[in-house]
């Protein structure tokens, strides 16, 4: 019998106040809740330190091109520097929350960048011994490939919508985590993932209907930023 989907904030729950985008707060906020997940972002400058932010660049600094001392003192809207991710792995390290911090290694400019980030968020998750606690998603399936060659045992789903799960998990990659039209282009995707032992994962629902569909649709997980909607009304 199937439960309810799973809540994931966005990016940590950040729409509250007090709280940024990849933030400490937005994870500590997601934490509290106690939901499945907080997901966040990653960049690997050139002096290879990991950088949490959405997009490529911040202010005009563009992460992967950029070294850490170009970046340590960037602002976010809270008033925060932008954390690393060994920031974040230290708070999941600490906490007594079951949340999981779902990493999105980014596509960067080069396939060498790619595993550059890829072995470098590996190694600090590892150095942490908080692997249990740690999923990965990717919109590159390179990233994905990689991800799966060098941790077998690791959570990983593939973001593009393009793929169909039996492609996916011929590769080893363990979910599928697509937009909310791919899904509703391709509704049969879910039953075929769940045949084949592989979790799905919509994003970004905020919206009651939407969220309300997923849920119905029997999504393992929904990304969004409203996680308190979501819990409301996946229960």
């Amino acid at each position: 019998m199937f439960a309810g989907s799973k809540v994931i904030a966005h990016r940590g729950y950040w729409t509250t106040p007090g709280s940024a985008q990849n933030s400490r707060t937005s994870l500590q906020k997601a934490l509290d809740l106690n939901i499945y997940g907080s997901e966040t972002d990653i960049w690997i400058t050139t002096d290879g330190k990991l950088m949490v932010n959405h997009d490529a660049d911040f202010n005009g600094v563009v992460l992967e091109k950029a070294s850490y001392k170009e970046c340590k003192n960037l602002t976010l809207k809270n008033g925060e520097k932008m954390p690393q991710l060994k920031d974040l792995l230290k708070m999941m390290k600490k906490t007594k929350s079951k949340t999981k911090l779902i990493i999105e290694i980014k596509t960067h400019s080069t396939l060498e960048a790619n595993k550059r980030a890829v072995q470098a968020t590996l190694n600090a998750v590892k150095k942490y011994g908080i692997q249990d606690q740690v999923e990965y998603i990717a919109f590159s399936h390179d990233v994905c490939l990689e991800l799966v060659r060098l941790d077998k045992q690791a959570k990983v789903a593939y973001l593009s919508g393009n793929k169909t799960p039996a492609q996916l998990h011929q590769d080893g990659i363990t979910g599928i985590d697509y937009h909310i039209s791919a899904l509703r282009k391709h509704p049969e995707w879910i039953k075929e993932a769940h045949d084949l032992g592989m979790t799905v994962n919509v994003w970004t629902v905020n919206d009651k209907a939407g969220i309300e569909e997923m849920n119905k649709a029997g999504v393992d997980y929904i990304t969004t930023n409203e996680p308190v909607l979501a819990i409301d009304l996946t229960r």
